[in-house]
């Protein structure tokens, strides 16, 4: 394949990457102002991150599906073919019908060649699974080329092969230590997996913003605000993907339940270590509970629906309800009123629609829904992402204020671990919730 000859077409159109959305703001009306997350090419950036990261979540997962024989096998690829087609038209929308053709021939044949892996450990044949992985070699070599080519060789195929060969590692081992029932270290490389597409997310935006500047009304991929929303996509994404995964193994009763909550819980680790290592434990422990009991209301709710207890779901239900009006009037007084508690309210009131209906569905077995809502509800989460990272860049706009370097990342597709985004953003950013909560908190109990 001539990588460098196909990739001279002309762009046809920006439809799916570029934004229309009325929020976005204009470069030259607001960004010399004061940092925002809603810029053209900030949405390109989280476009890119819930797409890759769903692959990574969906590949780990149906790979696991395949191992176990299991019922919902079909409709898991479906969705990881779903997500194939998606990202195909993303790629055509910025370089044409027959680039994203060619990526969807290429993405398609990686994903193969895992299915490949799959079955002939199942089969036992070490000399079928040496073949899907010097497959995957391959792939790795002609798509690193590909995407120097696409980018006009602003993303170098050398570095772009050791990122392909970390998805590769990590997609692999999640699955081998599935097989082998060390489960524990199965969701750790499941969660490395996903971290590691927001590296490849930040990367591939950078190069294509840099690439077209007009289309992108010469803003950036990465800054201090666009780095936060895309954190922020990655912790409530996960939390939503793990979440769901995690219900399921729950009322199959699964020999993973237990791995599965745990790296639900590490989820939530993540956030409260970096808040604890601020504020101290206090204020770590008041955010945990707070998290930490949304979780245990969809616990609740599975043991309920395995135990055919109408009566505890719907205590579950009330449980739930409880939490998203606590905890949309804590968001609304840590932002000083910049997000409101009854837009809040129903957000996450469609969070817990998402993940009930999403096992409801899984539980009567109507696989084909649940794997559509699965998709809806991961997706969900990004526009979570979004409203909480504008609502704490507004808030404190002199911490996202920082100049950023004007190269591009030199990245090789690494995770967001190696990224120069300091997490303390984050924290920085939270701190009006946890003191406004932990305010709310004192008069509440002043009152009783």
């Amino acid at each position: 394949m001539d990588m460098k000859k196909a990739l001279l077409t002309v762009p046809l159109s920006f439809s799916l990457l570029i934004p229309t959305a009325a929020d976005i703001v204009n470069a030259e009306d607001h960004m010399k102002d004061k940092p925002t997350v809603a810029t053209e090419a900030v949405e390109l950036r989280a476009q890119l991150d819930k797409l890759l990261s769903e692959h990574a979540y969906l590949a780990v997962e149906t790979m696991r599906k395949g191992a176990e024989g299991a019922a919902d096998f079909e409709q898991s690829a479906q969705a990881l073919s779903g997500n194939t087609e998606d990202l195909s038209n993303a790629i055509a929308s910025v370089y044409g019908e027959e680039a994203g053709k060619q990526f969807k021939e290429m993405w398609s044949d990686h994903i193969g060649f895992f299915v490949d892996y799959v079955k002939a450990t199942g089969n036992e044949d070490e000399e079928a699974k040496q073949m899907a992985l010097d497959e995957l070699e391959q792939y790795r070599q002609d798509f690193s080329k590909f995407l120097e080519s696409a980018t006009g060789e602003r993303l170098k195929a050398d570095k772009l092969v050791q990122g392909l060969q970390a998805h590769v590692n990590q997609l692999i081992g999640a699955f081998d230590s599935y097989v082998a029932g060390d489960y524990e270290k199965a969701y750790e490389m499941e969660r490395k997996a996903i971290e590691h597409m927001y590296g490849v997310s930040k990367g591939l935006s950078s190069a294509i913003v840099d690439q077209f500047p007009d289309k992108f009304n010469d803003t950036k991929a990465v800054t201090p605000a666009a780095n936060l929303r895309s954190e922020l996509n990655h912790l409530l994404s996960e939390h939503a993907g793990l979440a769901m995964m995690a219900m399921q193994n729950g009322i199959d009763g699964s020999e993973d339940f237990e791995a599965s909550t745990e790296a639900l819980s590490n989820n939530t680790e993540d956030l409260t270590a970096a808040i604890s290592s601020i504020y101290g434990e206090e204020a770590g422990m008041k955010f945990k509970e707070m998290w930490s009991g949304h979780i245990g209301n969809f616990v609740e709710y599975v043991k309920a629906t395995a135990n055919e207890d109408e009566m505890k779901k719907e205590e579950a239900m009330e449980a739930l309800d409880q939490y998203r009006q606590d905890f949309s009037m804590f968001l609304e007084k840590a932002t000083e009123g910049g997000l409101k508690s009854e837009t809040l309210a129903k957000n996450l009131q469609s969070h817990v629609d998402y993940l009930i209906t999403t096992f409801d569905q899984y539980a009567k077995e109507d696989y084909d829904a649940t794997y559509d809502t699965l998709r809806e509800s991961y997706a969900h989460m990004f526009g979570a992402g979004k409203a909480l990272s504008g609502g704490f860049v507004n808030q404190f706009p002199d911490k996202f204020a920082m100049d950023m370097p004007s190269n591009m990342p030199d990245t090789g597709m690494g995770g967001t671990a190696q990224d120069s985004f300091n997490f303390t953003w984050i924290i920085l950013s939270i701190l009006a919730m946890l003191s406004g909560t932990a305010l709310y908190a004192r008069k509440q109990s002043q009152q009783q």
